[in-house]
């Protein structure tokens, strides 16, 4: 086991991670920028480090500080939460070079998975099931135009890096698809550093739904499940729920098995999420691998009982899967996360501010992870996650009815949050019944602009 961890990340994150790494007995190194010099968690550490600048490329990106840190610390593990350098192959190998573990995948596969047409290729040569794309597009408009038809329209132009939906952009016929790559090239290039995209089939009412993947350093591979993540807002996750609702259990079953055999063969370690569109005939379809832990993972926490980040970092050290999780998993009642962020309901922009008043829910069935508390400030540099709340109960019924409770039962004062979004959301018929797909988040949108 690890002696100490330093965790290159803030916020809800690095709280949690401090707590799984105190309850395994791993002091645990923190770092903050100027603007999280007053952050609770940071108390909760071992150690603590200031970044200095709150310029994430001063700061939390900052390659040069975070090494200086952890040699300084002594810290033999790195954690990189989510976000930031979580999916940052150099980074990994930075780690490594200075003789500590980068708590997750090697950077080899960072590598792989990073890069979504070679990421395709080596999943479907597997024989993950997805619908047919196109490789890499060329200048060639007429090529492009050609591989848009084989396709069949209406298609996705996606970034070949990034995520979050960031350049994304729907060609419905021939006569929009020149300035959808062209604004794709245009947002990937200015986000990701690197223009190339490529085209997929565009599902006109998908679910978003995720498995939950665990393997060791010795070839074994497990699945914990499936999330259904559809509700989002501009291609952002806000409400994650585990099990899937109205998904045949044999067939989500069988998907997440092949999903675990084909990552166990080919040797992938530590933690990894296998994200895929469900379309209109409920068949599976491979999106994209996102190799780190996920903001998310708490609701299969609650319907597993297996604590995934020190799961993580177990497996990370070294353990065997079958040491780390002796028994088989199953499925205890039903779990939904909201992500409460800083930002106006409507229009979604930050909403950065001082907490004047912070009140966060709490009871039975009832999870909060924020990395805030009433007097702190949720600065304009960063992510405007604030908090997220995470209910379990026995029934989707009944978690539903606790989630509205618990955000009833929320006090922000002092910024503007997305609690009446998501509020709209828990109350909308196609969310009660099971029957929502990834535009549910754009029609409350609608609505709520008239």
């Amino acid at each position: 086991m690890f002696n100490k961890i330093l965790i290159a990340n803030r916020g809800a994150v690095a709280a949690r991670v401090i707590g799984a790494a105190n309850e395994l007995g791993v002091r645990t190194v923190a770092v903050y920028s100027d603007a999280d010099r007053d952050m609770p968690y940071l108390t909760a550490a071992d150690e603590a480090y200031p970044l200095g600048d709150p310029v994430p490329g001063q700061s939390y990106l900052n390659y040069e500080k975070l090494l200086s840190v952890l040699k300084q610390s002594r810290a033999d593990g790195v954690h990189p939460g989510y976000g930031f350098l979580s999916e940052d192959a150099q980074f990994a190998r930075a780690v490594e070079r200075v003789g500590a573990t980068f708590i997750g995948p090697s950077a080899e596969w960072i590598d792989q998975m990073g890069h979504k047409t070679r990421e395709r290729e080596f999943m479907a040569a597997q024989g993950m099931a997805m619908r047919s794309g196109s490789p890499l597009l060329p200048d060639d408009e007429a090529e492009v135009a050609r591989q848009a038809l084989a396709i069949g329209y209406p298609v996705i132009v996606k970034p070949v890096g990034g995520g979050g939906g960031i350049g994304m952009q729907v060609a419905r016929n021939e006569g929009e698809l020149h300035a959808a790559v062209t604004k794709a090239r245009s947002l990937s290039s200015r986000s990701f550093s690197i223009a190339d995209v490529y085209l997929e089939p565009f599902i006109e009412e998908p679910r978003h739904v995720e498995f939950q993947i665990l393997a060791d350093n010795h070839g074994n591979a497990m699945h914990l499940f499936e999330r259904d993540c559809s509700v989002q807002r501009r291609h952002q996750k806000v409400i994650e729920e585990a099990p899937a609702p109205r998904v045949e259990r044999a067939v989500v079953e069988r998907f997440a098995d092949q999903s675990a055999a084909i990552l166990g063969e080919a040797g992938y370690r530590n933690i990894g999420t296998v994200e895929t569109l469900l379309d209109e005939r409920s068949a599976f379809n491979f999106l994209e691998m996102n190799t780190r832990l996920q903001v998310e993972h708490a609701v299969t926490e609650e319907i597993t009982g297996i604590d995934i980040v020190k799961a993580q970092i177990r497996l990370a050290a070294g353990e065997r899967l079958g040491d780390v999780i002796s028994e088989a998993p199953r499925i205890n009642g039903a779990a939904i996360e909201v992500r409460i962020y800083a930002e106006d309901p409507v229009r979604f922009f930050p909403s950065p501010g001082k907490l004047e008043r912070f009140r966060m829910p709490s009871g039975e069935g009832i999870r909060v992870e924020t990395g805030y508390g009433e007097g702190t400030s949720v600065s304009p540099y960063y992510d405007p996650l604030v908090a997220k709340v995470i209910v379990h109960d026995q029934t989707r019924d009944l978690a539903i009815e606790r989630m509205r409770s618990a955000l009833a039962g929320t006090e922000i004062a002092g910024i503007k949050t997305n609690i009446a979004f998501l509020q709209a959301a828990l109350r909308h018929e196609d969310f009660v019944r099971g029957t929502f797909s990834t535009n549910l988040g754009a029609k409350l949108t609608q609505m709520a602009r008239g």
